[in-house]
């Protein structure tokens, strides 16, 4: 009889098991116990008053732990009053950061990380975050806390996710203007521009108050024609973002999916569609529309779209991104977005 109860015990527990198998494969933060970093990076908005002192003061942390720095060759003129030691400092290009550096860190604002997101992405350069811009949901360390913070880090206390980009491109020409290094299918002979978006990708009439029609297509399927101001397709980093100003859901960093958010549509039942991260979007813009449609990438530059050209939006490359130790993600939802905490905090 006992035989048979712990059969029927041991029965009940494997569909938790394989649950918790799940779990261990996917992009969930890791907690890091050693460290290898000796060549750190260094960006940060050249532009920012505010950047400078924090900019002097890890560079003295890096120089106390007798590491070599390369700096972005844009704050050479910044680092002309720096007193510390300067022979273990070098500068380079931006996107030559990436092969001078086994540690990126970007002094900054959200924008300032997707943009080194974009110039390390598909390489094994981490990113680490300091805070000198509004929100800051991906820059963790804040100003006062960057010597324990960062040394913490450099010793090997840290934890590391993995996030993923988009790749957009343009199908328009018979020879691709490679902008980044984006995977696309190898019979692309036809794609033209070609950008990355760690945040997202969005359709819209630009400055135009007008609304843009559109079809869109998931794997190939029909999905809908729409006319409304826009599409967004959002990562899961990038659901706190543009997207959620739009309504679209709060996904989890780590999960494998898009979230594709209609701007103001023209029909109250368009709503917010999430897919499956490995999804092809495709985007085809009506030639009735009267204003010319723009597609941007993480609010860069945008790209004006010409007659009778398709967008195709895929899971691109993807980088690595260094928290400290403590790093929640709803704690940092209910700090950045003011959910309430606990009633008797």
């Amino acid at each position: 009889m006992q035989d048979v109860k712990l059969l029927a015990y041991r029965a009940q527990r494997k569909p938790a098991m394989r649950f918790r198998t799940v779990l261990q494969d996917n992009s969930m933060p890791k907690l890091n116990t050693a460290s290898s970093f000796t060549r750190v990076g260094v960006m940060a908005r050249e532009e920012a008053t505010h950047t400078k002192a924090s900019l002097f003061e890890l560079c003295l942390v890096l120089n106390d732990l007798a590491v070599e720095i390369a700096i972005d060759r844009k704050l050479k003129g910044m680092m002309k009053d720096y007193a510390g030691d300067q022979t273990v400092i070098h500068f380079c290009e931006r996107d030559q950061l990436s092969k001078s550096c086994d540690l990126l860190i970007v002094i900054g604002g959200d924008g300032s990380l997707l943009a080194a997101a974009r110039a390390v992405a598909g390489t094994s350069v981490p990113v680490l975050g300091i805070n000198r811009g509004r929100l800051g949901f991906l820059t963790d360390i804040a100003p006062a806390d960057i010597a324990q913070r960062v040394r913490e880090v450099l010793l090997g206390d840290f934890i590391e996710e993995t996030r993923f980009l988009l790749g957009a491109a343009i199908r328009r020409s018979p020879q691709p203007a490679m902008e980044d290094n984006v995977n696309i299918p190898a019979d692309a002979s036809d794609y033209g521009r070609v950008t990355l978006a760690l945040n997202d990708i969005v359709l819209h009439p630009y400055e135009h108050v007008s609304m843009i029609e559109f079809e869109l297509f998931i794997n190939d399927e029909f999905v809908y024609q729409q006319r409304s101001d826009g599409l967004i397709i959002a990562t899961p980093t990038g659901s706190t973002a543009y997207a959620l100003s739009c309504g679209g859901a709060i996904m989890h960093p780590s999960l494998n999916a898009l979230s594709l958010v209609p701007i103001n549509a023209h029909t109250l039942s368009s709503r917010p569609i999430t897919v499956h991260g490995s999804s092809i979007i495709r985007l085809k813009p009506c030639s009735t529309n009267r204003k010319v449609p723009y597609l941007t990438a993480d609010g860069q530059k945008p790209y004006e779209l010409p007659p009778g050209c398709e967008i195709v939006i895929e899971k691109s490359a993807s980088f690595r991104l260094i928290h400290p130790r403590g790093y929640n993600f709803y704690e940092t939802c209910r700090s950045k977005l003011g959910w309430a905490g606990y009633a008797y905090e």
